[in-house]
């Protein structure tokens, strides 16, 4: 089966070349790929045209819908996979929406990757699939927290926090828009046991001038708490558009 990708502009799939922007690989040359589709909806998502179609009632601050056909399509994975190769990065990122979702034809696309090191980012809510953990080098997990607007019961499922902090590819990265965000950090991680050391809390935001203003205070509660800063390096460097 085909991957289901988001696009750049109508008809050119969001495969693209940049520095990592986020996380513990902040900052290395990477190929990036970005997958449509999402199982939550986050209020604050960054990339809405991946899930909130004409038709969808989730509430997203934007307001704005997009058309399926504008801002999704499918391509063969050998095609995928050829267009990730062409571009001659060290290093993979999986983006979307919510990458996990395509589990199968995910692995059979990587599959055909060779000498490249391979992350995928999640929320965390739904499991890989065997063929496709075997291809994984780093899982970059961002929980959803109670300020993204989804149900506790379906963004912070127990057991696979509980499986995600006892795998060691697996980093965390948290969304923070205010102080109370990163209290309910420090619960979840003391609820499932998640080490200190693979935290990484990132302020919410789209424009350079909201993060560098909740870094301020972000950067204290990280020393505070024994907890890392992320940046969005690609706000910093690129701006909010998509192919960065």
């Amino acid at each position: 089966m085909p991957l289901t990708l988001a696009t750049t502009t109508p008809g050119e799939p969001e495969i693209f070349a940049s520095l990592q922007g986020e996380g513990p690989s902040m900052g290395k040359p990477c190929a990036f790929v970005r997958l449509s589709r999402c199982n939550l909806a986050c209020v604050w998502c960054d990339t809405p045209y991946t899930w909130h179609f004409e038709g969808d009632n989730r509430p997203h601050r934007g307001g704005e819908t997009y058309e399926r056909k504008a801002n999704q399509l499918t391509l063969d994975e050998a095609e995928v996979a050829a267009r990730i190769a062409a571009l001659g990065k060290p290093r993979l990122i999986v983006t979307g929406g919510e990458p996990l979702l395509q589990g199968p034809a995910l692995a059979r696309m990587l599959a055909l990757l060779h000498d490249t090191k391979v992350e995928i980012e999640t929320n965390g809510s739904v499991a890989p699939t065997d063929a496709l953990d075997a291809l994984v080098d780093q899982y970059n997990v961002s929980p959803k927290l109670a300020h993204s607007g989804n149900p506790a019961d379906l963004a912070l499922v127990p057991d696979r926090l509980a499986h995600w902090a006892q795998e060691p590819r697996a980093f965390f990265k948290f969304v923070i828009a205010e102080p109370a965000n990163v209290e309910e950090v420090l619960k979840l991680a003391e609820t499932h046991a998640i080490p200190s050391s693979r935290i990484y809390l990132m302020a919410e935001g789209t424009d350079t001038r909201t993060l560098e203003a909740r870094e301020q205070w972000l950067a204290e509660l990280c020393l505070s708490h024994n907890l890392t800063l992320s940046k969005r390096l690609h706000i910093q460097l690129y701006g909010d558009t998509r192919g960065t």
